[in-house]
């Protein structure tokens, strides 16, 4: 079954998850962010903020762009929990991500993690990776399609999948270094106490000019 990426379908699942904030950042940004000198970031779908705030702990002035009001509710309170230098270095916004386009300044560090609207995935990350400034980094990570993973209750929700190397191939040679375009897997602890394989789509690139 597919689903319809709305901002009803996003505050509904967002709803669901209770008001402890338990998400970790994602392993695919701290690898990718972890040497780079902080600077300007967007956290394209922030959700609860965990990407956001590790980011804005680290030295990043980061505009943290999500659809669903719950969500940054919890990412604000969250970053008041960390302290005002932390929470000063984050500008948050709600928008539909399916219309919504990226300020005029360009980043540093443009990410975005499995996210899906109902319109284009597509046509988003060309946005983003067009919001990229000169020399930075364009990181986008999704759900790769796997046989098995509809059986699987903590899979992925049916229809929000992404291929890395077909996101790659619209970034331009000349313009463009792809550093991974491709699947990888992690484990982690589901809310029943099993560990469940994940299969992601990874795609890190850094802008030339």
């Amino acid at each position: 079954m597919s689903h319809t990426f709305d901002r009803h379908f996003w505050e509904e699942r967002y709803h669901g998850h209770g008001g402890a904030h338990t998400r970790q950042p994602h392993t695919h940004l701290m690898d990718a962010a972890r040497n780079l000198t902080p600077g300007t970031a967007l956290d394209a779908g922030c959700g609860e903020g965990a990407d956001t705030l590790w980011l804005a702990s680290h030295g990043w002035r980061v505009k943290a762009v999500d659809i669903a009001s719950s969500a940054l509710e919890r990412a604000r309170a969250h970053a008041r929990d960390l302290g005002t230098e932390v929470a000063d270095r984050v500008e948050w916004e709600r928008a539909d991500l399916a219309a919504w386009e990226p300020p005029a300044a360009r980043f540093d560090l443009v990410c975005s993690h499995y996210v899906h609207t109902h319109g284009s995935d597509q046509a988003l990350f060309q946005r983003l990776a067009e919001a990229v400034a000169p020399g930075g980094t364009l990181l986008i990570v999704g759900h790769q399609p796997t046989r098995e993973e509809n059986a699987d209750p903590h899979g992925p929700i049916p229809g929000s999948h992404v291929r890395a190397e077909e996101t790659a191939a619209h970034l331009d040679p000349d313009r463009w270094e792809v550093i991974v375009a491709e699947p990888r897997t992690r484990t982690v602890a589901a809310s029943d106490g099993r560990e469940v394989v994940l299969h992601d789509s990874v795609l890190w690139a850094r802008r030339h000019r």
